[in-house]
Protein backbone atom coordinates (compact mmCIF):
# COMPACT_ATOMS: atom_id res chain seq x y z
CA UNK A 1 0.00 0.00 0.00
CA UNK A 2 1.25 3.47 -0.84
CA UNK A 3 1.92 5.79 2.06
CA UNK A 4 -0.46 8.59 2.91
CA UNK A 5 0.42 12.26 2.53
CA UNK A 6 -0.39 14.74 5.27
CA UNK A 7 -0.03 18.26 3.91
CA UNK A 8 -0.13 20.93 6.60
CA UNK A 9 -1.60 24.30 5.64
CA UNK A 10 -2.76 27.39 7.50
CA UNK A 11 -3.74 30.93 6.58
CA UNK A 12 -1.83 32.75 9.32
CA UNK A 13 1.41 33.52 7.46
CA UNK A 14 2.84 36.80 8.73
CA UNK A 15 4.97 37.57 5.65
CA UNK A 16 2.35 36.74 3.03
CA UNK A 17 -1.06 36.45 4.73
CA UNK A 18 -3.34 33.65 3.46
CA UNK A 19 -0.69 32.68 0.92
CA UNK A 20 -2.02 29.11 0.64
CA UNK A 21 -5.21 30.54 -0.86
CA UNK A 22 -3.50 32.60 -3.58
CA UNK A 23 -4.14 31.26 -7.09
CA UNK A 24 -1.73 29.56 -9.45
CA UNK A 25 -3.29 28.76 -12.86
CA UNK A 26 -6.72 29.16 -11.28
CA UNK A 27 -6.09 26.82 -8.34
CA UNK A 28 -5.39 27.95 -4.75
CA UNK A 29 -1.83 27.08 -3.73
CA UNK A 30 -2.91 24.54 -1.07
CA UNK A 31 -5.28 22.86 -3.53
CA UNK A 32 -2.59 22.70 -6.22
CA UNK A 33 -0.04 21.28 -3.76
CA UNK A 34 -2.52 18.59 -2.64
CA UNK A 35 -3.58 17.62 -6.17
CA UNK A 36 0.02 17.42 -7.39
CA UNK A 37 0.93 15.15 -4.45
CA UNK A 38 -2.01 12.91 -5.40
CA UNK A 39 -1.41 12.81 -9.16
CA UNK A 40 -0.18 9.18 -9.13
CA UNK A 41 -3.08 7.97 -7.00
CA UNK A 42 -1.69 8.58 -3.53
CA UNK A 43 -4.09 9.53 -0.72
CA UNK A 44 -3.63 13.11 0.50
CA UNK A 45 -5.07 14.73 3.61
CA UNK A 46 -4.70 18.45 4.18
CA UNK A 47 -4.38 19.07 7.91
CA UNK A 48 -5.42 22.57 8.94
CA UNK A 49 -6.58 24.06 12.21
CA UNK A 50 -10.02 24.31 13.73
CA UNK A 51 -9.55 28.03 14.21
CA UNK A 52 -12.18 30.29 12.55
CA UNK A 53 -9.27 31.88 10.66
CA UNK A 54 -8.99 28.66 8.64
CA UNK A 55 -12.70 28.26 7.88
CA UNK A 56 -12.34 29.73 4.39
CA UNK A 57 -9.36 27.51 3.62
CA UNK A 58 -11.19 24.37 4.75
CA UNK A 59 -14.22 25.29 2.65
CA UNK A 60 -12.08 26.01 -0.40
CA UNK A 61 -10.28 22.67 -0.10
CA UNK A 62 -13.55 20.75 0.24
CA UNK A 63 -15.07 22.54 -2.76
CA UNK A 64 -12.09 21.34 -4.81
CA UNK A 65 -12.49 17.73 -3.72
CA UNK A 66 -9.50 17.68 -1.33
CA UNK A 67 -9.69 15.67 1.91
CA UNK A 68 -9.51 18.01 4.90
CA UNK A 69 -8.87 17.35 8.56
CA UNK A 70 -9.18 20.13 11.14
CA UNK A 71 -7.42 19.89 14.47
CA UNK A 72 -5.49 21.69 17.19
CA UNK A 73 -4.43 25.23 16.31
CA UNK A 74 -1.15 25.24 18.24
CA UNK A 75 -0.22 21.54 18.16
CA UNK A 76 0.71 20.42 14.66
CA UNK A 77 1.94 17.01 15.81
CA UNK A 78 -1.38 16.25 17.51
CA UNK A 79 -3.16 17.38 14.35
CA UNK A 80 -1.17 14.80 12.35
CA UNK A 81 -1.94 12.02 14.81
CA UNK A 82 -5.67 12.67 14.85
CA UNK A 83 -5.82 13.02 11.07
CA UNK A 84 -4.42 9.49 10.83
CA UNK A 85 -6.16 7.84 13.76
CA UNK A 86 -7.76 5.13 11.57
CA UNK A 87 -4.42 3.98 10.08
CA UNK A 88 -2.12 1.37 11.60
CA UNK A 89 1.39 1.97 12.92
CA UNK A 90 3.08 0.54 9.82
CA UNK A 91 1.65 3.25 7.56
CA UNK A 92 4.28 5.32 5.76
CA UNK A 93 3.49 9.00 6.31
CA UNK A 94 4.72 11.67 3.90
CA UNK A 95 4.80 15.16 5.39
CA UNK A 96 4.42 18.12 3.03
CA UNK A 97 3.62 21.79 3.54
CA UNK A 98 1.03 23.87 1.73
CA UNK A 99 3.47 26.50 0.46
CA UNK A 100 5.51 24.05 -1.64
CA UNK A 101 3.81 23.22 -4.96
CA UNK A 102 6.69 21.53 -6.80
CA UNK A 103 6.59 18.03 -5.21
CA UNK A 104 4.38 15.63 -7.17
CA UNK A 105 3.29 12.02 -6.98
CA UNK A 106 6.20 10.81 -9.10
CA UNK A 107 8.74 12.32 -6.72
CA UNK A 108 6.87 10.97 -3.69
CA UNK A 109 6.84 7.50 -5.25
CA UNK A 110 10.61 7.68 -5.68
CA UNK A 111 11.01 8.87 -2.11
CA UNK A 112 8.92 6.03 -0.71
CA UNK A 113 10.81 3.46 -2.77
CA UNK A 114 14.09 4.81 -1.36
CA UNK A 115 12.67 4.93 2.17
CA UNK A 116 11.71 1.26 2.07
CA UNK A 117 14.87 0.19 0.22
CA UNK A 118 17.30 1.67 2.77
CA UNK A 119 15.25 0.54 5.75
CA UNK A 120 15.21 4.01 7.27
CA UNK A 121 12.99 5.17 10.11
CA UNK A 122 13.06 8.68 8.67
CA UNK A 123 13.93 10.06 5.21
CA UNK A 124 14.17 13.68 4.17
CA UNK A 125 14.35 15.35 0.78
CA UNK A 126 15.47 18.84 1.64
CA UNK A 127 16.81 21.35 -0.86
CA UNK A 128 20.60 21.70 -1.03
CA UNK A 129 21.45 18.35 0.59
CA UNK A 130 19.35 16.61 -2.06
CA UNK A 131 20.63 18.73 -4.94
CA UNK A 132 17.15 20.20 -5.37
CA UNK A 133 15.71 23.70 -4.93
CA UNK A 134 14.59 24.82 -1.49
CA UNK A 135 10.90 23.94 -1.55
CA UNK A 136 11.21 20.57 -3.28
CA UNK A 137 10.93 19.11 0.19
CA UNK A 138 9.29 16.17 1.94
CA UNK A 139 9.74 14.00 5.03
CA UNK A 140 8.83 10.32 5.38
CA UNK A 141 8.45 8.22 8.51
CA UNK A 142 6.16 5.60 10.02
CA UNK A 143 2.92 6.48 11.77
CA UNK A 144 3.96 4.38 14.76
CA UNK A 145 6.97 6.64 15.27
CA UNK A 146 4.80 9.75 14.99
CA UNK A 147 2.56 8.31 17.70
CA UNK A 148 5.62 7.67 19.85
CA UNK A 149 6.73 11.26 19.24
CA UNK A 150 3.27 12.45 20.28
CA UNK A 151 3.61 10.59 23.58
CA UNK A 152 7.17 11.71 24.28
CA UNK A 153 7.43 15.25 22.86
CA UNK A 154 6.86 18.00 25.39
CA UNK A 155 8.42 21.12 23.88
CA UNK A 156 6.57 23.59 21.71
CA UNK A 157 9.23 23.30 19.01
CA UNK A 158 9.00 19.51 18.83
CA UNK A 159 5.24 19.60 18.51
CA UNK A 160 5.24 22.42 15.98
CA UNK A 161 7.83 20.84 13.67
CA UNK A 162 6.44 17.28 14.02
CA UNK A 163 9.56 15.19 13.37
CA UNK A 164 12.41 16.48 15.64
CA UNK A 165 11.90 13.72 18.22
CA UNK A 166 12.15 11.00 15.56
CA UNK A 167 15.31 12.52 14.12
CA UNK A 168 16.93 12.76 17.55
CA UNK A 169 16.08 9.24 18.63
CA UNK A 170 16.29 7.29 15.37
CA UNK A 171 18.44 9.40 13.06
CA UNK A 172 17.57 9.20 9.41
CA UNK A 173 18.60 9.16 5.78
CA UNK A 174 18.76 11.81 3.07
CA UNK A 175 17.37 11.43 -0.41
CA UNK A 176 20.37 12.12 -2.64
CA UNK A 177 19.35 10.61 -5.97
CA UNK A 178 19.40 14.03 -7.64
CA UNK A 179 22.34 15.55 -5.79
CA UNK A 180 24.26 15.92 -9.05
CA UNK A 181 21.58 18.27 -10.41
CA UNK A 182 23.22 20.99 -8.28
CA UNK A 183 20.01 23.00 -7.98
CA UNK A 184 20.35 23.64 -4.24
CA UNK A 185 20.89 27.34 -4.82
CA UNK A 186 17.38 27.75 -6.25
CA UNK A 187 14.24 28.50 -4.25
CA UNK A 188 10.64 27.59 -5.03
CA UNK A 189 8.91 27.75 -1.65
CA UNK A 190 6.37 30.56 -1.26
CA UNK A 191 7.11 32.73 1.76
CA UNK A 192 6.68 36.23 0.40
CA UNK A 193 5.38 38.19 -2.56
CA UNK A 194 8.63 37.83 -4.49
CA UNK A 195 8.45 34.04 -4.13
CA UNK A 196 4.85 33.98 -5.30
CA UNK A 197 5.58 36.09 -8.37
CA UNK A 198 8.50 33.82 -9.27
CA UNK A 199 6.40 30.64 -9.02
CA UNK A 200 3.70 32.29 -11.12
CA UNK A 201 6.33 32.81 -13.83
CA UNK A 202 7.37 29.15 -13.59
CA UNK A 203 3.80 27.98 -14.20
CA UNK A 204 3.15 30.52 -16.94
CA UNK A 205 2.54 28.55 -20.14
CA UNK A 206 2.02 25.24 -18.31
CA UNK A 207 -1.11 23.64 -19.72
CA UNK A 208 -1.80 21.23 -16.86
CA UNK A 209 -0.45 22.52 -13.51
CA UNK A 210 -1.53 19.36 -11.67
CA UNK A 211 0.27 16.82 -13.85
CA UNK A 212 3.35 18.74 -15.02
CA UNK A 213 6.42 16.95 -13.66
CA UNK A 214 8.51 18.36 -10.86
CA UNK A 215 11.58 18.07 -13.08
CA UNK A 216 10.06 20.29 -15.75
CA UNK A 217 9.17 22.85 -13.10
CA UNK A 218 12.75 22.83 -11.79
CA UNK A 219 14.08 23.32 -15.33
CA UNK A 220 11.71 26.24 -15.83
CA UNK A 221 12.76 27.70 -12.49
CA UNK A 222 16.43 27.52 -13.43
CA UNK A 223 15.78 29.13 -16.82
CA UNK A 224 13.82 32.00 -15.31
CA UNK A 225 15.83 32.74 -12.19
CA UNK A 226 19.03 34.08 -13.69
CA UNK A 227 19.87 35.94 -10.47
CA UNK A 228 20.71 32.65 -8.76
CA UNK A 229 24.36 32.13 -9.59
CA UNK A 230 25.38 29.66 -6.86
CA UNK A 231 25.06 25.89 -6.81
CA UNK A 232 24.46 25.92 -3.06
CA UNK A 233 23.03 28.69 -0.88
CA UNK A 234 25.63 31.26 0.12
CA UNK A 235 24.79 30.76 3.79
CA UNK A 236 28.29 31.60 5.04
CA UNK A 237 28.38 34.95 3.27
CA UNK A 238 27.26 37.90 5.41
CA UNK A 239 26.41 40.96 3.36
CA UNK A 240 28.35 43.90 4.77
CA UNK A 241 26.62 47.21 4.09
CA UNK A 242 29.01 49.94 5.17
CA UNK A 243 29.58 50.62 1.46
CA UNK A 244 25.82 50.96 0.92
CA UNK A 245 25.57 53.77 3.43
CA UNK A 246 28.71 55.80 2.76
CA UNK A 247 32.00 55.85 0.90
CA UNK A 248 34.02 53.15 2.65
CA UNK A 249 37.19 51.11 2.09
CA UNK A 250 40.77 51.85 1.22
CA UNK A 251 40.39 50.31 -2.23
CA UNK A 252 36.89 51.59 -2.96
CA UNK A 253 37.05 53.32 -6.36
CA UNK A 254 33.32 53.15 -7.12
CA UNK A 255 31.78 55.06 -4.24
CA UNK A 256 28.44 54.65 -2.50
CA UNK A 257 25.87 53.00 -4.80
CA UNK A 258 22.45 54.51 -5.42
CA UNK A 259 19.41 53.36 -3.42
CA UNK A 260 18.18 51.40 -6.44
CA UNK A 261 21.49 49.57 -6.90
CA UNK A 262 21.75 48.93 -3.14
CA UNK A 263 18.28 47.39 -3.07
CA UNK A 264 19.10 45.16 -6.03
CA UNK A 265 22.30 44.02 -4.29
CA UNK A 266 20.42 43.15 -1.10
CA UNK A 267 17.68 41.26 -2.95
CA UNK A 268 20.17 39.34 -5.09
CA UNK A 269 22.21 38.39 -2.03
CA UNK A 270 19.09 37.08 -0.27
CA UNK A 271 17.96 35.15 -3.35
CA UNK A 272 21.36 33.46 -3.41
CA UNK A 273 20.98 32.24 0.15
CA UNK A 274 22.72 34.75 2.43
CA UNK A 275 21.25 34.57 5.92
CA UNK A 276 22.73 37.67 7.61
CA UNK A 277 23.06 41.36 6.72
CA UNK A 278 25.56 43.38 8.74
CA UNK A 279 25.16 47.10 9.40
CA UNK A 280 25.68 49.74 12.11
CA UNK A 281 24.26 53.02 13.32
CA UNK A 282 27.57 54.59 12.26
CA UNK A 283 27.33 53.40 8.64
CA UNK A 284 25.68 56.50 7.20
CA UNK A 285 22.30 55.66 5.64
CA UNK A 286 22.95 51.91 5.56
CA UNK A 287 20.16 51.01 8.01
CA UNK A 288 17.66 53.10 6.08
CA UNK A 289 18.68 51.43 2.80
CA UNK A 290 18.21 48.00 4.40
CA UNK A 291 14.86 48.94 5.92
CA UNK A 292 13.53 50.11 2.55
CA UNK A 293 14.90 47.03 0.78
CA UNK A 294 13.37 44.54 3.22
CA UNK A 295 9.82 45.78 2.79
CA UNK A 296 7.12 43.71 1.11
CA UNK A 297 7.95 40.45 2.86
CA UNK A 298 11.76 40.28 2.59
CA UNK A 299 12.43 40.64 6.33
CA UNK A 300 11.67 37.05 7.18
CA UNK A 301 14.31 35.74 4.79
CA UNK A 302 17.34 37.34 6.43
CA UNK A 303 18.67 38.20 9.88
CA UNK A 304 19.99 41.72 10.50
CA UNK A 305 23.00 42.43 12.70
CA UNK A 306 23.46 46.08 13.65
CA UNK A 307 25.80 47.87 16.02
CA UNK A 308 25.14 50.47 18.66
CA UNK A 309 26.61 53.88 17.86
CA UNK A 310 30.25 54.40 18.93
CA UNK A 311 28.94 56.62 21.80
CA UNK A 312 31.86 59.00 21.36
CA UNK A 313 29.85 61.90 22.78
CA UNK A 314 28.69 60.09 25.94
CA UNK A 315 30.02 62.08 28.93
CA UNK A 316 32.62 60.22 30.97
CA UNK A 317 30.70 60.89 34.19
CA UNK A 318 27.30 59.91 32.80
CA UNK A 319 24.87 58.31 35.26
CA UNK A 320 22.52 55.45 34.43
CA UNK A 321 19.75 57.77 33.22
CA UNK A 322 22.06 59.56 30.79
CA UNK A 323 23.50 56.25 29.54
CA UNK A 324 19.98 54.93 28.98
CA UNK A 325 19.11 58.02 26.96
CA UNK A 326 22.19 57.67 24.73
CA UNK A 327 21.76 53.92 24.20
CA UNK A 328 18.05 54.29 23.49
CA UNK A 329 18.62 57.15 21.08
CA UNK A 330 20.96 54.94 19.04
CA UNK A 331 18.95 51.75 19.30
CA UNK A 332 15.50 53.12 18.53
CA UNK A 333 16.88 55.07 15.58
CA UNK A 334 18.17 51.74 14.27
CA UNK A 335 14.80 50.13 14.88
CA UNK A 336 13.03 52.94 13.03
CA UNK A 337 15.45 53.09 10.09
CA UNK A 338 15.33 49.31 9.69
CA UNK A 339 11.49 49.37 9.86
CA UNK A 340 11.53 46.52 12.35
CA UNK A 341 9.80 45.76 15.62
CA UNK A 342 12.69 43.57 16.77
CA UNK A 343 16.35 43.37 15.78
CA UNK A 344 17.87 39.93 15.53
CA UNK A 345 21.34 40.84 16.77
CA UNK A 346 22.67 44.00 18.43
CA UNK A 347 26.42 44.39 18.84
CA UNK A 348 28.36 46.84 20.94
CA UNK A 349 30.41 48.81 18.44
CA UNK A 350 33.43 48.64 20.73
CA UNK A 351 34.50 46.08 23.30
CA UNK A 352 35.16 48.84 25.86
CA UNK A 353 31.42 49.59 25.91
CA UNK A 354 30.78 46.45 27.94
CA UNK A 355 32.35 48.12 30.99
CA UNK A 356 31.54 51.70 30.03
CA UNK A 357 29.93 53.84 32.75
CA UNK A 358 30.39 51.04 35.30
CA UNK A 359 28.58 48.61 33.02
CA UNK A 360 25.50 50.81 32.47
CA UNK A 361 25.66 50.47 28.66
CA UNK A 362 25.65 46.68 28.84
CA UNK A 363 22.92 46.67 31.47
CA UNK A 364 20.69 48.74 29.21
CA UNK A 365 21.13 46.48 26.17
CA UNK A 366 20.34 43.50 28.41
CA UNK A 367 17.12 45.29 29.33
CA UNK A 368 16.32 45.84 25.66
CA UNK A 369 16.72 42.11 25.13
CA UNK A 370 14.53 41.30 28.13
CA UNK A 371 11.88 43.70 26.78
CA UNK A 372 11.80 41.77 23.48
CA UNK A 373 13.40 44.41 21.26
CA UNK A 374 16.51 42.30 20.61
CA UNK A 375 16.97 38.54 20.20
CA UNK A 376 20.77 38.28 20.53
CA UNK A 377 23.56 40.44 21.94
CA UNK A 378 27.19 40.57 21.01
CA UNK A 379 30.33 42.63 20.58
CA UNK A 380 32.41 43.83 17.67
CA UNK A 381 36.08 43.51 18.63
CA UNK A 382 39.19 44.81 16.96
CA UNK A 383 42.04 42.96 18.69
CA UNK A 384 42.68 39.64 20.47
CA UNK A 385 42.95 41.54 23.75
CA UNK A 386 39.45 42.92 23.25
CA UNK A 387 38.14 39.45 22.48
CA UNK A 388 39.68 38.09 25.67
CA UNK A 389 37.86 40.79 27.66
CA UNK A 390 34.36 39.83 26.44
CA UNK A 391 34.32 36.20 25.36
CA UNK A 392 33.48 34.82 28.82
CA UNK A 393 30.47 37.12 29.29
CA UNK A 394 27.65 34.58 29.14
CA UNK A 395 25.12 36.89 27.44
CA UNK A 396 27.51 37.52 24.55
CA UNK A 397 26.21 35.16 21.88
CA UNK A 398 27.70 36.87 18.83
CA UNK A 399 31.26 38.02 18.14
CA UNK A 400 32.51 39.89 15.10
CA UNK A 401 36.25 40.29 14.52
CA UNK A 402 38.69 41.15 11.71
CA UNK A 403 40.48 38.15 10.22
CA UNK A 404 42.36 37.27 7.05
CA UNK A 405 45.08 34.94 5.88
CA UNK A 406 47.83 37.44 6.78
CA UNK A 407 46.45 38.15 10.27
CA UNK A 408 48.71 36.26 12.67
CA UNK A 409 47.36 37.85 15.86
CA UNK A 410 44.48 35.47 16.68
CA UNK A 411 46.18 32.08 17.07
CA UNK A 412 45.80 31.79 20.86
CA UNK A 413 42.34 33.31 21.05
CA UNK A 414 40.99 30.94 18.40
CA UNK A 415 41.37 28.14 20.94
CA UNK A 416 39.30 30.19 23.40
CA UNK A 417 36.59 30.61 20.77
CA UNK A 418 36.48 26.86 20.10
CA UNK A 419 36.23 26.14 23.84
CA UNK A 420 33.36 28.58 24.37
CA UNK A 421 31.47 27.29 21.32
CA UNK A 422 31.42 23.85 22.96
CA UNK A 423 29.95 25.32 26.15
CA UNK A 424 27.30 27.71 24.85
CA UNK A 425 25.77 29.11 21.70
CA UNK A 426 28.21 31.53 20.05
CA UNK A 427 28.13 32.81 16.49
CA UNK A 428 31.41 34.17 15.11
CA UNK A 429 31.49 36.39 12.04
CA UNK A 430 34.75 37.64 10.59
CA UNK A 431 35.17 40.83 8.61
CA UNK A 432 38.03 42.40 6.67
CA UNK A 433 38.99 39.14 4.93
CA UNK A 434 40.40 41.29 2.11
CA UNK A 435 41.64 43.96 4.56
CA UNK A 436 39.24 46.54 3.07
CA UNK A 437 40.33 45.50 -0.42
CA UNK A 438 44.04 46.01 0.16
CA UNK A 439 44.88 42.33 -0.25
CA UNK A 440 43.23 42.29 -3.67
CA UNK A 441 45.17 45.29 -4.95
CA UNK A 442 48.49 45.30 -6.78
CA UNK A 443 48.86 49.06 -6.29
CA UNK A 444 51.65 50.17 -3.91
CA UNK A 445 49.62 53.34 -3.29
CA UNK A 446 46.69 51.35 -1.90
CA UNK A 447 48.99 49.27 0.29
CA UNK A 448 50.68 52.47 1.39
CA UNK A 449 47.40 53.73 2.83
CA UNK A 450 47.54 50.70 5.11
CA UNK A 451 51.05 51.66 6.32
CA UNK A 452 52.78 49.04 4.14
CA UNK A 453 55.99 50.22 2.51
CA UNK A 454 57.38 47.00 0.98
CA UNK A 455 54.08 46.11 -0.67
CA UNK A 456 55.55 43.92 -3.43
CA UNK A 457 56.63 41.37 -0.82
CA UNK A 458 52.98 40.77 0.01
CA UNK A 459 51.59 41.25 -3.50
CA UNK A 460 53.99 38.66 -4.93
CA UNK A 461 53.49 36.21 -2.03
CA UNK A 462 49.72 36.29 -2.45
CA UNK A 463 50.02 35.69 -6.19
CA UNK A 464 52.40 32.76 -5.65
CA UNK A 465 50.07 31.18 -3.06
CA UNK A 466 47.07 31.49 -5.37
CA UNK A 467 49.03 29.66 -8.05
CA UNK A 468 50.47 27.07 -5.67
CA UNK A 469 47.08 26.03 -4.29
CA UNK A 470 45.41 26.22 -7.71
CA UNK A 471 43.04 29.01 -6.69
CA UNK A 472 41.37 31.11 -9.36
CA UNK A 473 42.56 34.43 -7.95
CA UNK A 474 43.91 36.11 -4.84
CA UNK A 475 40.30 36.76 -3.84
CA UNK A 476 39.61 33.04 -4.09
CA UNK A 477 42.68 32.35 -1.96
CA UNK A 478 41.52 34.80 0.74
CA UNK A 479 37.96 33.46 0.79
CA UNK A 480 38.94 29.78 0.69
CA UNK A 481 41.27 30.31 3.65
CA UNK A 482 38.66 31.81 5.97
CA UNK A 483 35.97 29.34 4.88
CA UNK A 484 38.36 26.54 5.86
CA UNK A 485 38.32 27.68 9.51
CA UNK A 486 35.81 25.54 11.43
CA UNK A 487 35.26 28.18 14.14
CA UNK A 488 33.99 30.78 11.65
CA UNK A 489 30.21 30.85 11.11
CA UNK A 490 30.02 33.72 8.62
CA UNK A 491 32.20 35.95 6.48
CA UNK A 492 31.24 39.62 6.23
CA UNK A 493 31.84 40.87 2.70
CA UNK A 494 31.10 44.43 1.65
CA UNK A 495 30.30 45.22 -1.98
CA UNK A 496 29.63 48.34 -4.03
CA UNK A 497 28.50 46.72 -7.27
CA UNK A 498 26.69 43.72 -8.72
CA UNK A 499 29.97 42.50 -10.19
CA UNK A 500 31.61 42.44 -6.75
CA UNK A 501 28.64 40.63 -5.25
CA UNK A 502 28.71 38.06 -8.05
CA UNK A 503 32.43 37.49 -7.54
CA UNK A 504 32.02 36.83 -3.82
CA UNK A 505 28.99 34.59 -4.26
CA UNK A 506 30.92 32.49 -6.76
CA UNK A 507 33.98 32.34 -4.51
CA UNK A 508 32.01 30.76 -1.66
CA UNK A 509 30.83 28.09 -4.10
CA UNK A 510 34.38 26.78 -4.54
CA UNK A 511 35.90 24.23 -2.18
CA UNK A 512 37.80 25.75 0.76
CA UNK A 513 41.45 25.08 1.37
CA UNK A 514 42.31 21.87 3.15
CA UNK A 515 43.52 21.96 6.74
CA UNK A 516 47.02 21.07 5.54
CA UNK A 517 47.02 23.94 3.04
CA UNK A 518 45.81 26.40 5.69
CA UNK A 519 48.55 25.35 8.09
CA UNK A 520 51.09 25.64 5.28
CA UNK A 521 50.01 29.23 4.63
CA UNK A 522 50.23 30.10 8.31
CA UNK A 523 53.74 28.70 8.56
CA UNK A 524 55.17 30.73 5.68
CA UNK A 525 53.15 33.95 5.48
CA UNK A 526 55.07 37.25 5.63
CA UNK A 527 54.37 39.24 8.75
CA UNK A 528 52.29 42.41 8.55
CA UNK A 529 52.65 44.95 11.32
CA UNK A 530 49.86 45.74 13.76
CA UNK A 531 49.59 49.19 12.15
CA UNK A 532 48.79 47.51 8.83
CA UNK A 533 46.34 44.93 10.23
CA UNK A 534 44.34 47.48 12.24
CA UNK A 535 42.56 50.02 9.97
CA UNK A 536 42.09 52.31 12.96
CA UNK A 537 45.84 52.97 12.75
CA UNK A 538 45.92 53.68 9.02
CA UNK A 539 46.80 57.01 7.50
CA UNK A 540 43.95 59.38 6.76
CA UNK A 541 42.54 58.75 3.31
Amino acid sequence: MRGVVVLQARTNSSRLPAKVMLPIKGLPIAVLAAKRAANTGREVIVATSNSPSDDSLARLLAENGVNVFRGELLDTLKRFIKALEHYDDSTVVVRLTGDNVFPDGTLLDELEDEFVKVGAKYLVCNGEDSGLPYGVSAELTYLGLLREADRESTTVSDREHVTPYIRRVYGGARFEKYKDLDRGGLRCTIDNLDDYQLVLQVFDGVLDPVSVSWRELVSRLAAINKEIIVKRPASKIVLGTAQLGMNYGAANNIGQPSYLVAESLIHKAIRNGIEFIDTARAYGVSEEVIGNSLGRGWQGRVRVVTKLSPLTDLPSDANDSVVKAFVDASFFQSLTKLSMGQIDTLLLHRASHINMADGAVWRRVLELKAEGYVRNLGVSVQTPEELDSVIDVKDVSHIQLPYNLLDWRWKKTIESIKKVKKERSLIVHVRSIYLQGVLLSDSPAVWGRANVVDSYVYINWLARCAERYKRRSVGDLCMSYVLAQSWIDGVVVGVESVEQLNDNLMLQDYAPLTEEESLDIESMRPILTESALNPALWKSL
